[in-house]
């Protein structure tokens, strides 16, 4: 029986071969992702993930706080997530990319927070934890490399408490006219040069974009929310809905 068929970027693949051909991405840019990310998104990215944990409001205090953030390697969401919130805030970072939780660890030890968050090489279709874990789940620009997106929905609905708080910040359809062609301008023929020069392959990049073109727009996105069970799903665009921040709740 043929393997069912998805995309990798604007390529058709078999659904089964898309994860390797993602983590091969990965692997090589892990080193440079962050500076990738402030030369793509001319440093905004850092706004929108500060944007993410204002959302996410951990807990100030001392009271036990978990938090899952998924696709989250390098530790950007995680360390700034511990640093807003009390001594009770944990953090677990689950990727499946190994070079990306090195980078991960590295930046934990670095910080001196390697004793509250937690690296585990994991994908987020088949999360390694029991039902009701987590007080709140995030990911930041990786729900589209996700395989089968609403497997990962359920699994996050999963894994997480009631009253738990899902949060994910992608990249979405720009909806202010002009705006959205230069975007793609930008996109289809600067960006894979700036991953030519600084990371010396342009590839990587091009299928960063073309991920980007073909996730769900906000709304279709909010509607698988709620199709995994989310309660309560907020889609707020940014930056001229360059990025959607989508918000949920188990209840």
């Amino acid at each position: 029986m043929p393997s069912e068929e998805t995309h990798f970027g604007f390529r058709p693949v078999p659904l089964d071969e898309k994860q390797a051909l993602i983590d091969d991405v990965f692997h090589a840019v892990a080193r440079r992702y962050d500076l990738m990310n402030d030369l793509m998104s001319a440093g905004l990215h850092r706004a929108w993930k500060d944007a993410l944990v204002s959302k996410l409001r951990p807990p100030k205090s001392a009271r036990a706080f978990a938090l899952l953030d998924l696709a989250g390697g390098t530790g950007d969401v995680a360390i700034r997530a511990i640093e807003a919130g009390g001594r009770g805030v944990q953090a677990t970072i689950a990727d499946p990319n190994g070079e990306m939780l090195a980078v991960g660890r590295e930046r934990a030890a670095a910080a001196g927070l390697s004793g509250r968050i937690e690296c585990v090489k994991a994908s987020a279709e088949a999360l390694p934890f029991p039902p009701k874990r987590f007080d709140a789940v995030t990911i930041a620009f990786g729900i589209r490399n996700v395989p089968r997106i609403e497997a990962a929905l359920d699994e996050i609905y999963r894994v997480l408490r009631p009253g738990g708080h899902f949060l994910s910040l992608e990249f979405s359809a720009v909806d202010v006219p002009g705006l959205d062609t230069l975007y793609d301008l930008y996109s289809f023929r600067v960006i894979p040069e700036i991953g030519r020069l600084v990371v010396g392959d342009s590839e990587p990049y091009r299928y960063l974009v073309e991920s980007i073109r073909r996730f769900p727009d906000r709304e279709a996105f909010a509607a698988m929310m709620r199709k995994a069970g989310f309660a309560r799903v907020e889609a707020t665009p940014l930056t001229g809905g360059m990025v959607a921040l989508h918000a949920g709740w188990r209840l």
